[in-house]
């Protein structure tokens, strides 16, 4: 993969920056492909020279520019803000779990139904049962009240 990245010069305590399109396994202060400009921390404002041309040539061949490096070329006017990219793993993660969350509730709620269903049933019968063991049961009390 392609990045667009600083490259650290200068001397101790006085960081100077190349902006340098680079492999993404090389080292930080190693071998690059091109030098895109340059960012100097120290001056007031800081100073960001930066050739707009190559970088953009850069971005449309699929070169993504590391977080430090994006931040200057915004200042720089090279490339628009990017929307803030989530924090993949912990989104993901809790979205999953809200998913979940959800489905156990589903499924505690349909059961407490059946349970409810269930319960109404067996109340309507055992209602249904008592009421023909009060009817089978007044005849028999009349006959013996009559003896």
């Amino acid at each position: 993969m392609i990045r667009i990245r600083l490259k650290r010069i200068g001397k101790k305590r006085t960081p100077f920056y190349r902006v340098v399109v680079a492999d993404k396994p090389d080292k930080r202060d190693g071998r690059f492909i091109e030098n895109l400009g340059s960012y100097d921390p120290h001056a007031n404002p800081p100073s960001v020279i930066i050739d707009a041309e190559k970088v953009k040539e850069w971005l449309a061949k699929g070169a993504q520019p590391s977080e430090s490096a994006e931040k200057i070329l915004v200042r720089a006017g090279v490339m628009e803000k990017a929307a803030p990219k989530p924090k993949a793993k912990l989104e993901v993660k809790r979205a999953e779990q809200a998913k979940a969350a959800e489905a156990r509730a589903k499924v505690r709620a349909e059961e407490a139904e059946k349970a409810a269903k269930a319960e109404a049933a067996a109340a309507a019968k055992a209602a249904e049962e008592a009421a023909k063991a009060e009817a089978e049961a007044a005849p028999a009390e009349e006959a013996a009240a009559e003896e």
